[in-house]
């Protein structure tokens, strides 16, 4: 398969392990990927993870602002086959006609389910028991081409954002790489897609990140974890945004819904409609991320009892 030429089209971490499959199995000849942004409390400009891995392995990179309008390059280089993964932008018509193997994307849900930009977020938001990793053809849809393949992923009641993302990155990769001899071969299966059995998987918005008590523990045990680390849930005390970033469920109290009710030696406890939520790892606005029963050693943690939380949004 070495002789197949690829372009790849990808940007975050997530899709790092992608190109390195496609590096092992294919000749990689162009790798596009969203131009270099600002990072961190400096802003420091920095490339993306895929461009970072590509140069690495001294492949040509290219980060045009709008691919619609920019493409020629891809054209230039005549692949074989297209492999996008995370790329962040909506892939023209004119890009997916270029490879006569096909365009091909590298989805983290079991599709129909979670079409979207943030399908591993919604998995964790919207409690599901598992999610996977799909193998499909591209077409002018978002994410509603024909499926080639696809793996599940359990999701345990411990899985955070980063911890699910690790866990499909490797089932991605894997699968990759299975699927791909099928693919050069032009062997592989097309399974069109359920059109009852879609759901999306939108980009996480600001308002997303609220947390809310009016909810059953579970619901917002979820919230949590599926934005943990990134961007992060948050909730309003005393007037200012706290990020939260991991919590733990209490049914065995219940308590004013909203309200910090409960003081314990990790965390502090917010009644829910069914129980309460611990809050045991916080980022409180101008100050480091820190364990709650840290941030106990600077107040006193019954200080908090009958604070209502989002009392104060803005």
């Amino acid at each position: 398969m070495k002789e197949t030429r690829v372009v790849f089209m990808g940007t975050p971490e997530f899709a790092v392990p992608i190109l390195e499959t496609l590096i092992k199995n294919t000749t990689v000849v162009l790798v596009v990927s969203q131009p270099d942004k600002p990072v961190g409390r400096k802003r420091v400009i920095t490339p993306s993870p895929v461009k970072q891995s590509a140069l690495g392995h001294g492949i040509e990179v290219i980060t045009p602002l709008k691919i619609r309008d920019d493409y020629a390059r891809i054209e230039e280089v005549e692949p074989d086959l297209i492999v996008t993964c995370a790329y962040g932008q909506i892939v023209p018509k004119a890009v997916l006609d270029i490879p006569k193997l096909g365009p091909i994307n590298v989805h983290a849900s079991l599709l129909p389910k979670l079409r979207g930009g943030a399908p591993i977020h919604r998995a964790i938001l919207e409690g599901f028991a598992k999610t996977g990793i799909t193998i499909m053809y591209m077409d002018e849809g978002m994410d509603s081409g024909d499926i080639i393949s696809s793996r599940d992923v359990e999701i345990t009641l411990d899985d955070t954002l980063d911890s699910l993302s690790q866990k499909l990155r490797k089932v991605g990769s894997e699968l990759l790489e299975s699927t791909l001899p099928s693919i050069i071969s032009g062997t592989a299966t097309r399974t069109p897609q359920k059109d009852d059995e879609v759901s999306f998987g939108y980009v996480i918005k600001k308002d997303d990140e609220l947390v809310t008590f009016d909810r059953k523990t579970k619901e917002v045990y979820d919230h949590i974890r599926g934005l943990n680390s990134v961007p992060g849930a948050y909730f309003v005390m005393n007037g200012k945004h706290v990020k939260v970033y991991a919590s733990r469920m209490n049914m065995e109290k219940k308590g004013e819904v909203g309200t910090i009710n409960s003081v314990y030696e990790d965390g502090f406890g917010v009644g829910t409609l069914d129980g309460e939520i611990v809050i045991t790892d916080i980022k409180p606005e101008g100050k480091n991320r820190v364990k709650v029963k840290d941030y106990f050693n600077g107040i006193k943690g019954e200080s908090l009892l009958g604070v209502k939380l989002n009392d104060q949004l803005d």
